[in-house]
């Protein structure tokens, strides 16, 4: 089994984990199906996956904390399903950085096809092997780590990709929208909050490796948008 085609299905619906193993058996996917949160940490941890499709609603760990926890071991693409059609949870779960949402019923063919939607915007693209040193930050773009003053972050991938954006062009201000196109696969899915949720994370990271609370290299621009200072 490679890394490239493993899909770990978090599923607790027996009936639904099944037809989702067979579709994507169809399409040439190694799926591995666990029934809990827990079971799905365990798979994950013994072996890379390419993708995990993962239910919101799970018996032992709710799927939002279960994405968490997978975030913080390192970055890997999350298609939530879910019973639930509300739009609070649809703005949760990409707000929190999943890269799709499905809402039961679906159609077997529309996950596999989405997965694979997924994984052609999320694979690697050719990066530069060196590290670049810009002010405190030290950007690896090889490995997608991000170093603050000699720490290395432990960032979602769409904090990489906003934080990597905002490094691109120090002092520059962004406003949302500019962010959003460029540091998320589908921005239309997004909105003006999803940029502050994931600033205010990012804020909460560096003060952090800072060691200052009061700390913050970030600046808000009321009314425009944000930019990064390299000397803080």
């Amino acid at each position: 089994m490679t890394a490239a085609r493993r899909i770990v299905i978090v599923e607790d619906e027996p009936a639904i984990a099944d037809t989702l193993v067979y579709a994507l058996k169809t399409e040439g996917f190694s799926p591995e199906w666990c029934a809990t949160g827990g079971a799905g940490l365990t798979a994950i941890a013994r072996e890379p996956a390419a993708l995990v499709i993962l239910d919101v609603g799970l018996p032992d760990i709710p799927g939002f904390e279960l994405f968490r926890q997978l975030q913080r071991r390192g970055p890997v693409p999350v298609l939530f399903l879910t019973a639930r059609n509300g739009e609070v949870d649809r703005i949760v779960g990409l707000e929190l950085g999943a890269d799709d949402y499905v809402t039961k019923p679906f159609s077997p063919r529309e996950v596999t096809a989405r997965v694979k939607a997924i994984l052609r915007r999320t694979a690697a693209s050719p990066s530069e092997a060196t590290t670049v040193t810009q002010g405190n930050f030290a950007v690896d773009g090889e490995r997608c780590e991000i170093r603050y003053r000699g720490r290395a972050l432990l960032l979602t991938r769409y904090e990489y990709r906003l934080l990597t954006v905002l490094l691109s062009r120090p002092e520059r201000v962004y406003s949302r929208d500019e962010l959003m196109s460029q540091a998320w696969e589908d921005p239309g899915a997004s909105l003006d909050r999803t940029v502050d949720a994931h600033v205010k994370t990012l804020r909460a990271k560096l003060r952090e490796a800072a060691g200052d609370e009061a700390f913050d290299p970030i600046r808000t621009h009321r009314g425009l948008g944000y930019s990064i200072r390299l000397d803080a």
